[in-house]
Formats: structure tokens, C-alpha cells, sequence
């Protein structure tokens, strides 16, 4: 879709179709290479499946500050990689001890914790080689800017903080500030860093960035709270992960907090916001509009 289409947007089309490119660019990702066990073990979860939002995220970011989303693509892999990795590890015995993920087994049941622990941390790791090494056409300022944000996604600042606080708050009493500290920094940060990646590498404004920061927040936090809606009311078979681990956890949830219902006027509401910021962007921005109202219309 281009910024001259006036035709009514197929959301539908354009996600599936954004999919499979990232599905050929993710198996494209990991070639040939020893040891063939621990490419196995990458490929297993990186490769699994799943809705691909986070780079969907990044290309459609990109496109809408008008660059090439191809482009961007090395960059959206190695979003999905680093978001593999936190999957590979929450799901330890260690962490969220979990045995299903995306309808399979957990890495760690089929590789072992060992492996599933190296697996995670080899995809982290390429996914800074896919942005600067596998990244070309870009220019190399744009590529530091990348790096930078990814870095403040993946680390301490971001999705490793917000996963320690999360642990260290399993079982106790948890206010809405520290419940949403936790899930700003372990799901918020990395679709932040989606929508800025794929907007820097198309040399966005400053009015863009500050406006997609905006709606990165409001996405992230909605993202989250439906997750925790889902964890209450959907199977786990329609999940393809354990049901109920939250509440088996005893870790506190938006749904604990305020109740389904107003969990879901909350997440309408920050959707209302994340698709405000985007606003003088309208015609240009509508897979970004149409992703934010998917999130909190999904059932998975």
C-alpha cells in the first residue's frame, strides 16, 4: 500500500502477506553452520510459528516514514530473534517453568536446559550481527541508532529489568505503578524499539519518532493486558501455551488489579490513544492503525 491509495485498506491481506516475507527472511537467517546441534535448537523456536508482530511492527514503521521496508528487514529478524530468546528463557525451570509454547514443546524440554539456555543466547547475539553486518543500503549512522535502541530494548533498560521485577514480584502484593514499571520494560520496550528501528532506518523525523514513541507505549500496554486477559479466558489449546500460569504463579495481572471488564476498557482506551499519536499521519500510517486495533481484538 502506498500513501496515494485511497482504496479501503485489506488489513487482512497486508498482514498475511508482511508474514510470509518475514517467515522466508527468518529461515533465510540461519544457514548452514556448526555446531548443527545448536542450529537446530535456534531454528526450533525461532522458526515456530507464531503472529510475526514485532517485525510486521518494524517494516510497517518503516514504510511510513517513507522508506523501503526491504530495507528494514534484517533488522526485523533480528527484532523476532531477540524476541525468541526472552521466550526460550522465560520458559525455564528457572523462570516461568514452562512445558508449551506455540503449541510445542518448550526448547528446554526438547534440547535440554543447557542447549535452550545457549540457543537463546546465540539468537540474541545474531540478531546485533543481522543489524550490523547483514544490513546493507543502509547508511552506518542509521545502523548505530539501530543498534542503540535495540540494546536499550534487550538489556537491563529494557526486557531483562522488566523480567527481574516481574520474578521478584511473584507472590506479593503489586501495585498498578509497578505492574505496569514491568510490563513497559519486559513487552513495552521491545515494540517500542520495533516502531523506532524501522522508522530510523528510513531517516524519520523527530515529530515522527516522538509521535511513534507515543504510540509504542500505548500498544505495548495494551498487548500486555490483553495477554492477561487471554491467560484467564482462553484454553490452552487456543493459546498454544499454558492457561492459567499467571494465576498459578500467583503473579499479580491487570485482570487481579481491576477486574476483566475494566482491563478492557483500558486497553480500548490506550489503543484510542497509540492510534491518536498517528493521527497527522492518517492516510500513510493505516497498517500501523490496523495492527493497534488487532491487538486487542485477537484471541491468542
Amino acid at each position: 500500500m502506498t500513501a496515494a491509495d485511497s482504496s479501503p485498506f485489506d488489513f487482512a491481506a497486508y498482514l498475511e502477506a508482511t508474514r510470509l516475507r518475514v517467515e522466508v527472511a527468518l529461515d533465510g537467517s540461519l544457514g548452514p553452520e556448526r555446531p548443527e546441534s545448536l542450529r537446530e535448537a535456534m531454528r526450533y523456536s525461532l522458526l515456530a510459528g507464531g503472529k510475526r508482530l514485532r517485525p510486521i511492527l518494524c517494516l510497517a514503521a518503516c514504510e511510513l516514514a517513507g522508506g523501503d521496508s526491504a530495507l528494514a528487514m534484517p533488522t526485523a529478524v533480528a527484532l523476532e530473534m531477540v524476541h525468541t530468546m526472552s521466550l526460550i528463557h522465560d520458559d525455564l525451570p528457572a523462570m516461568d517453568n514452562d512445558d508449551l509454547r506455540r503449541g510445542r514443546p518448550t526448547n528446554h524440554k526438547v534440547y535440554g536446559e543447557a542447549n535452550a539456555i545457549l540457543a537463546g543466547d546465540a539468537l540474541l547475539t545474531r540478531a546485533f550481527e543481522m543489524v550490523a553486518l547483514r544490513s546493507p543500503g543502509v547508511e552506518a549512522e542509521r545502523l548505530l541508532a539501530v543498534v542503540g535502541e535495540l540494546s536499550l530494548a534487550s538489556g537491563a533498560p529494557g526486557l531483562v529489568g522488566g523480567q527481574v521485577v516481574d520474578l521478584e514480584c511473584e507472590a506479593k502484593s503489586v501495585d498498578l505503578d509497578t505492574l505496569e514499571y514491568i510490563h513497559l520494560h519486559k513487552t513495552g520496550a521491545l515494540l517500542r524499539a520495533c516502531v523506532l528501528t524501522g522508522a530510523l532506518i528510513a531517516g524519520a523525523s523527530e515529530d515522527l519518532l516522538a509521535a511513534l514513541r507515543t504510540y509504542a507505549r500505548g500498544i505495548g500496554l495494551a498487548f500486555q493486558i490483553i495477554d492477561d486477559i487471554l491467560d484467564v479466558t482462553a484454553s490452552s489449546e487456543v493459546l498454544g501455551k499454558t492457561a492459567g500460569k499467571d494465576l498459578t504463579a500467583d503473579k499479580t495481572t491487570y485482570p487481579k488489579l481491576l477486574g476483566l471488564e475494566e482491563s478492557r476498557q483500558r486497553a480500548d482506551a490506550l489503543v484510542v490513544e497509540a492510534k491518536a499519536a498517528l493521527a497527522p499521519w492518517h492516510g500513510s500510517a493505516a497498517p500501523l492503525l490496523a495492527l493497534a486495533d488487532y491487538i486487542t481484538s485477537r484471541d491468542r
